[in-house]
């Protein structure tokens, strides 16, 4: 049973951190003031490490911002998401419960939680079994993202994974073919065999699919563009593909 929630909230201090951390609490991402001393929190961040819990220095700025305690924080505040991940064989098997031909989206490294939450929209509004997200450089399923979503979050599962390359050769395995938006295609997705079980990269805002993903791809696909912009948004081009799959699959 998925829960529905649409707010994250912060969890700060020390002990409430590494406590939240014991507990196996969904925690997307712990962040460290800069002028915190490491020393005395070694065994806060390896257990953080052992957690798989990505750890990242920032500003005094960015952590006041972050806090809702009244410098409570002791350097340190951790935010848990807005809802939980599920594993890559739980969007499989969602497809095998409908009977469907797998159907993934692979967000690569969006920074932007307005983009991720548009893009898990549209990926719920087409059919698709779940969404992709690796756990370093990308946005987490904060509050933002849910809201953005428009309540899609709560029906279309996410999945985190440490290492995408390695993630897209199993979804491979398992007889996915791995489609990307890319200027450098060859061909456009009109074009392209967009048919049975498939997985879409849509690469970051500023710089596209990382370069292992893309070698990791079997196609790359590209948006025809007459204008005199030579890019789109992540989110508008994730909906461009998403729509064409659904076309597809909607006249057999």
């Amino acid at each position: 049973m998925r829960e529905n929630h649409t707010e994250n909230h912060t969890i700060e201090g020390r002990n409430p951190v590494y406590e939240a951390l014991q507990a196996d609490l969904p925690i997307d991402k712990i962040f460290l003031s800069e002028t915190v001393k490491k020393e005395p929190l070694g065994k806060l961040l390896r257990l953080a490490k052992e957690k798989g819990v990505v750890v990242q220095t920032v500003g005094q700025t960015k952590l006041a911002a972050l806090t809702q305690t009244d410098g409570a924080h002791q350097g340190i505040v951790a935010v848990c998401t807005a809802v939980p991940y599920v594993g890559v064989a739980d969007i499989l098997r969602r497809a095998e419960e409908r009977g469907e031909p797998p159907f993934v989206v692979i967000a690569d490294e969006i920074a932007d939680p307005h983009n991720l939450g548009a893009i898990i929209r549209t990926a719920n509004a087409c059919g698709a079994h779940g969404v992709i997200i690796p756990k370093h450089r990308s946005v987490g399923l904060t509050a933002v993202v849910a809201k953005a979503s428009a309540g899609a979050l709560a029906h279309t599962p996410v999945a985190k994974v440490t290492n995408l390359p390695a993630c897209m050769d199993e979804l491979k395995e398992r007889g996915l073919w791995i489609t990307g938006a890319d200027m450098a295609g060859e061909k456009t997705l009109w074009e392209s065999d967009l048919t049975g079980a498939v997985g879409l990269v849509v690469g970051s805002e500023g710089k596209g699919m990382s370069r292992l993903v893309r070698e990791k791809c079997d196609f790359l696909v590209r948006i025809p563009m007459a204008g005199q912009i030579n890019s789109l948004n992540a989110s508008v081009a994730a909906s461009l593909l998403l729509y064409e799959v659904l076309r597809r699959r909607m006249i057999g």
